[in-house]
C-alpha cells in the first residue's frame, strides 16, 4: 500500500488536466501517474503492425519537444519498434512513449 497521498501527485495531474485543454483534438494516449515519480507523467501509444506512430510525433510537436531528443530502439527481437522523447509541460516530466509492431517482411522473414 503507498502512503503518498492524491495531493502528491499534484504536478502531473495538473500537467494532464491543462493537455485535455490545449491539445483536445490530438489522439488520447494511455495515460500513467504514479507515487514513484510523482513529477511524471507518462503518455503511451500503442500502434499496430503497419500502423504508423503519426500520434507520438503530433504530440512530439504540440510539447515542442525537440526531434533529435528522441531515442528510437527495437526490442523484443526486432518486433516492436520503439520511441520515446521526454520534455516539460506545466512543471511536469512529461515522457512520450510509442510502440509499432514490426511487419514481419520488414525483419526478413520470408
Amino acid at each position: 500500500m503507498s502512503s503518498a497521498a492524491l495531493d502528491d501527485l499534484m504536478i502531473p495531474l495538473r500537467a494532464l488536466r491543462l493537455l485535455a485543454v490545449d491539445f483536445p483534438h490530438l489522439p488520447a494516449p494511455d495515460v500513467d501517474v504514479s507515487p514513484l515519480y510523482p513529477e511524471r507523467l507518462r503518455l503511451s501509444f500503442h500502434a499496430g503492425s503497419g500502423e504508423s506512430l503519426a500520434a507520438f510525433e503530433q504530440w512530439r510537436v504540440a510539447l515542442r519537444i525537440a526531434p533529435d531528443a528522441v531515442v528510437a530502439r527495437m526490442q523484443g527481437e526486432g518486433r516492436t519498434r520503439v520511441l520515446a522523447a521526454d520534455g516539460l509541460f506545466a512543471g511536469a516530466v512529461v515522457v512520450l512513449t510509442a510502440f509499432a509492431d514490426v511487419p514481419a517482411v520488414a525483419r526478413g522473414a520470408a
